[in-house]
């Protein structure tokens, strides 16, 4: 991709999208545990199966802050969250908040909770507390799964025992007819989106399957969308991440004044690191084990405000003191993201039923990838999935060209390498600003005033580069 400054040339503009008369949503207060700051709620009533749509409903939790400027209003932007299992009925505030004032100007920014999510009928597997506090499947220290096996099939024998008649129908594709529902509920013909991590290849399934009713659409953090290779890819595209992230931290633990250097080079960091990790494998300190240093690798790599943790963990390990408590969220919470990042995965596409096809892939990925150790390649509760998978949409490039792709240049969650396949997928449809940036999340989040700006335009004019572009600052 060619360097190009902030000022590119760019498309032409997209034609506006008119909206159909409202129709009487009854909009309230958000309830009293989350962000009330200009923002309201609602409910949209949707099918639990699509495939039965006379049975059982569901209600979704949806927020909107309106358009500052009616006379301006262009629609509504749609905040779709990642994960799986992110709620979002306070996106509109917590992340609204940061658009400029044009794009509020233009748009009723919507936030809501995924079905299975929050207050979107929320499910739980009720697992163990030591089971849902630890969740990352890391191997045993010679590669071993043999208790991520037992693991896995817990899960899944808890999820099918406690989480009721949803848990088969939490779904990307039922998400997707879930975000068609809010859209007519809304009253609109056509929908604007901007869409992160996981949500990316929901909002991709969405402009696939309703291309017609997309207006302008950002796809920012980019997954892999391959139908022959979903989830799994997509995990496995992980251990490239971290490989192309550590990078960054190598060169922020090794700079001169830093309170938490800990080498004088960044040549240096990553064999300190491998090498501390095995030491702790050999001997564990109590409970700090080579896997608690590397949980602290993959929860500090996001942000570069996550560095300190990963230092601090370093140096725990090498002087033997206690490292830093990794941060926890309340056990209710766990439970619901555990269940419905379950449910998505395995109701999305099969997967193997082998345990040595991922015994194979850990051993493979610990070789190639050491700094990740085989976990991007762990078995996961869908190989004990009792439900039959949906069959997985194909991503194509048939439709509207009206496609903005952001993407970090090392991000370690949704890394490049990912990006690029559902940028081909996309074809036409989509152009691809990639900022030359570390993190995962870009738009008002890496401080790149080009990537920034480029959205802002296409949110704002419809305008778009005329090519992918590369924005190094």
């Amino acid at each position: 991709m060619r360097k190009l400054a902030a000022s590119v040339v760019f498309a032409a503009i997209l034609t506006a999208a008119p909206a159909t008369a409202e129709p009487a949503l009854d909009w309230g207060e958000c309830p009293p545990d989350s962000v009330d700051l200009g923002q309201e709620c609602t409910t949209v009533s949707v099918p639990m199966d699509y495939a039965a749509p006379a049975g059982d409903r569901i209600s979704l939790a949806v927020s909107r802050i309106p358009a500052a400027r009616p006379e301006l209003r262009r629609g509504v932007l749609l905040l779709i969250p990642g994960g799986p299992g992110n709620p979002g009925l306070n996106r509109p505030w917590t992340l609204g908040a940061r658009l400029p004032q044009d794009v509020k100007d233009r748009y009723d920014i919507i936030g809501f909770d995924p079905r299975g999510t929050g207050r979107s009928n929320p499910i739980s597997c009720e697992l163990s507390y030591a089971d849902v506090r630890s969740l990352s499947q890391w191997p045993a220290p010679n590669g071993d799964i043999s208790e991520n096996v037992a693991k896995a099939r817990r899960f899944a024998d808890a999820c099918v025992t406690k989480a009721g008649p949803l848990l088969r129908h939490v779904s990307t594709q039922n998400e997707v007819r879930d975000i068609d529902q809010i859209r007519k509920a809304l009253g609109q013909k056509k929908i604007s989106y901007w869409a992160h991590s996981y949500g990316t290849y929901v909002g991709a399934v969405y402009a696939t399957l309703f291309a017609g009713n997309t207006d302008r659409v950002l796809l920012d953090s980019n997954d892999e969308a391959d139908p022959e290779t979903l989830w799994r890819k997509v995990m496995a595209n992980q251990a490239i991440g971290v490989d192309d992230r550590f990078p960054d931290f190598a060169e922020w633990a090794s700079r001169p004044g830093n309170p938490h250097r800990v080498t004088d080079s960044p040549a240096a960091v990553r064999p300190l690191f491998l090498d501390l990790a095995a030491r702790l494998d050999r001997a564990p300190i109590g409970e700090f084990t080579g896997n608690t240093l590397r949980e602290a690798l993959l929860r500090g790599m996001n942000s570069d405000a996550g560095f300190p943790l990963i230092a601090q963990t370093m140096i725990a390990a090498r002087d033997g003191g206690a490292p830093p408590a990794l941060p926890l969220s309340p056990e209710s919470v766990l439970q619901n993201t555990a269940a419905v990042a379950a449910a998505t995965i395995c109701n999305d596409v099969a997967w193997p039923r082998s345990i040595e096809v991922y015994q194979r892939d850990v051993l493979r990925l610990r070789a190639q990838h050491p700094l990740s150790a085989g976990l991007p390649g762990n078995i996961v509760p869908c190989a004990f999935w009792p439900y039959q998978p949906d069959k997985p949409v194909r991503v194509s490039s048939d439709g509207p060209s009206n496609i903005l792709m952001l993407q970090s240049a090392r991000d370690p969650a949704s890394p490049l390498v990912g990006a690029l396949q559902l940028r081909h997928a996309l074809g036409h449809r989509a152009k691809m600003v990639t900022v030359g940036t570390g993190g995962h999340g870009v738009y008002l989040q890496q401080g790149n005033v080009c990537g920034d700006n480029s959205v802002t335009a296409f949110l704002v004019t419809g305008q778009r580069p005329v090519r992918d572009v590369y924005c190094a600052r």
